[in-house]
């Protein structure tokens, strides 16, 4: 039996707004793992608030025996892996762009601290080389360096916050229902800043970490991630359209 979401025959379910805060490229893969059921119900909002920015330098990895990548966009300002050395990568996203991009990627763990643990546990070669953004969390050079696994950062590329056009603001406060994922702490931090805070929100974080930036805010609803992944996100986006749309035999997640 299919368990896909049906209407109620009480009445015509409300529109529901997906609103997508994150880059283009990235919120057009997350939406792509929502059910075409679902997606037939959702608005989806566009309104990316950061653009990741690639310096352009050219890596120099000499002397180092590894390089760590703690998201797609490390890889994609990287290019392509120069020689094959191991890439150890915080996420699923992550160790797949790290893959196809020539590096032998090995995924460890879906967070900062699953990293530094994993790598403390295995004790790779090093010198390592964690490749990241203007802002960062974790320590991780520092972190793994005073675990004797020496490792140096360097910053490839920039994460420039960015607003809602008008035209966007309007359409997010005149839903009757907002979905809004988040994916980063310091993005929640900016969004919640813009003033679109209203009962209308249902508000999803990827970690306690995203939801503790959006204390004080004003929304119908907060939810953290299961695990930090876009695929428990996706799970839960559809739990509260199939909730907010009044559909039935959505089968929520538990």
């Amino acid at each position: 039996m299919s368990d896909a979401p049906v209407f109620s025959s009480r009445a015509e379910p409300p529109k529901v707004a997906l609103l997508m805060t994150r880059p283009q490229e990235g919120s057009l893969r997350f939406v792509a793992l929502l059910p075409a059921e679902i997606l037939a119900h959702l608005e989806v909002i566009h309104a990316p608030l950061m653009q990741v920015t690639p310096f352009g330098a050219e890596v120099d990895l000499t002397g180092y025996q590894g390089v760590i990548f703690t998201s797609a966009n490390g890889v994609a300002a990287a290019r392509s892996a120069p020689t094959a050395l191991p890439a150890f990568c915080v996420g699923q996203r992550t160790t797949q762009a790290a893959e196809q991009a020539g590096w032998q990627a090995q995924y460890c763990g879906a967070s900062a601290a699953e990293l530094i643990a994993h790598l403390a546990k295995v004790r790779p070669a090093t010198p390592l080389l964690h490749l990241h953004g203007r802002h960062t969390r974790g320590d991780i050079a520092q972190t793994l360096s005073a675990a004797g696994l020496p490792c140096e950062g360097q910053m490839i590329y920039d994460q420039q916050l960015l607003s809602p056009s008008d035209e966007a603001t309007q359409r997010i406060l005149a839903q009757d229902a907002v979905i809004a994922p988040l994916f980063s702490p310091r993005t929640a931090r900016h969004f919640a800043c813009l003033g679109l805070d209203q009962v209308n929100l249902s508000l999803i974080a990827l970690s306690q970490a995203v939801a503790a930036e959006l204390k004080g805010l004003n929304y119908k609803d907060l939810q953290v991630s299961k695990t930090p992944d876009a695929n428990s996100m996706a799970v839960m986006v559809r739990d509260a359209a199939v909730r907010l749309a009044h559909l039935e035999g959505g089968n929520p997640a538990q």
